[in-house]
């Protein structure tokens, strides 16, 4: 069985709550998943930072994909979890809670955060307080789910947006005199497809908060699935559940067709014509680069 969640917050800090985000969240499941009143074993699994909604809205959030179960304390059970449920998301929501308004007032209070025009009275440090005092006491979500088509369906979903940016270029209707036009689900309206509008200035402004800074990874691994233990974790946990070690393909790259994989990660076909996206897109022909004429000496 694998379990979804998707953890959102209430606060807006961009890129320092991006990295905590991608801190808070594996601590919370690993601590909760590690108490015997709860699962008691050590879990694993990986969580991808989404940072956008359908309009290209800041909206960060992180999807994790995690096994219903995990190893016994000393490694010699597996540890399945009951079955339809994995962790109470009540009390993830509150540990979550605690910690990320712990290392947000930590980061205040060392001069790690930064607040301009609309935001700078919050340099204040009554002011900061007074502002997260309502914070405190909403609700934080925590969403779990389990994967009702099967696990591929999830690693699937999941898998359509871990190497793109934002939006995908099937989505895009029309760029002309300044501005962009693209489709958006209303998720207000029963996620009815709708058109938006934007100038251009809007658009790159929007694109570009979800570009992550550098050196920062969308995809992390967490537990078991950590990088450094992985393979012989998951031997140890196949051998647990009695399951046959899967055999790597060797697919030899003579064969190997990018459209094919652009098609099976995004779902968007490069052999179909972009325009009527009914013709199909044959080569041709390929045609050579031709050489640089010789720039004569005029000195």
């Amino acid at each position: 069985m694998l379990t979804e969640y998707r953890f959102a917050e209430s606060v807006q800090v961009h890129s320092w709550m991006q990295n905590q985000d991608a801190k808070q969240i594996p601590e919370t499941l690993r601590t909760i998943a590690a108490d015997p009143k709860h699962l008691g074993a050590e879990i694993g699994f990986f969580a991808v930072l989404h940072t956008w909604g359908s309009a290209l809205l800041h909206h960060p959030h992180l999807h994790c994909v995690i096994p219903g179960g995990g190893l016994s304390p000393d490694g010699t059970r597996w540890i399945p979890c009951r079955p339809g449920f994995f962790l109470p998301v009540r009390v993830l929501s509150l540990l979550f809670r605690r910690l990320f308004l712990e290392r947000l007032q930590n980061a205040f209070d060392s001069g790690k955060l930064r607040f301009f025009s609309a935001l700078e009275y919050l340099r204040d440090r009554c002011e900061f307080a007074r502002y997260l005092e309502p914070v405190r006491k909403s609700k934080w979500i925590v969403y779990a789910k389990r994967p009702f088509a099967g696990p591929e369906q999830v690693l699937d979903y999941v898998g359509r947006y871990t190497h793109r940016v934002a939006i995908s270029n099937n989505r895009l209707l029309d760029v002309e005199a300044g501005q962009v036009s693209f489709r958006y689900k209303d998720y207000r309206n029963q996620g009815q497809q709708k058109t938006m509008t934007l100038s251009a200035e809007e658009f790159i402004r929007r694109f570009l908060l979800h570009v992550l800074p550098h050196g920062f990874h969308r995809i992390r691994y967490y537990g078991f699935q950590g990088n450094r233990y992985r393979k012989d974790k998951l031997d140890q946990c196949r051998q647990l559940l009695g399951m046959p070690i899967p055999e790597v393909p060797t697919e030899s790259f003579e064969t190997w067709d990018y459209r094919d994989r652009c098609e099976e990660l995004n779902g968007v076909s490069l052999r179909i014509c972009p325009v009527c996206r009914r013709g199909d897109m044959v080569l041709i022909d390929t045609l050579e680069a031709s050489s640089r004429p010789a720039i004569k000496d005029t000195s």
